[in-house]
């Protein structure tokens, strides 16, 4: 079985990005994953989920689960240590989608786009 780590290697990149920010159907911000230490792993593995996705659909969470690997395990025994995983469960639990707004670094100026709605 592939670790966390090992999956993350397969995944593109995210120098460009600054953040993440999910959106609710109603278009309520919901959370923000930041390019920094103990979020950059986040931040990659949505990244490519909003990219072959379009959103974090419940397909997309479910796939998400799958790659954060023994993460996910211990999310399931620690509900609460791992909130970008607990959001996936309830992405799938709630059969809900969240929209994704990119936020980039450009030389030193930040910029935005949205995921598809």
């Amino acid at each position: 079985m592939s670790t966390f780590q090992d999956n993350l290697k397969k995944l593109p990149g995210i120098s460009h990005l600054a953040a993440i920010d999910l959106f609710d159907s109603e278009g309520a911000a919901v959370a923000r994953i930041e390019n920094q230490p103990g979020q950059s792993g986040s931040l990659t593995l949505y990244n490519y989920l909003a990219q072959i996705y379009g959103a974090i659909t419940p397909e997309a969470a479910a796939r998400g689960v799958e790659l954060y690997a023994e993460h996910s395990e211990d999310a399931r025994a620690h509900p609460g240590k791992h909130p970008n995983i607990d959001r996936l469960f309830s992405l799938v639990a709630e059969a809900k989608t969240l929209r994704m707004k990119h936020v980039f670094h450009d030389d030193g100026v930040v910029s935005f786009r949205r995921s598809k709605p």
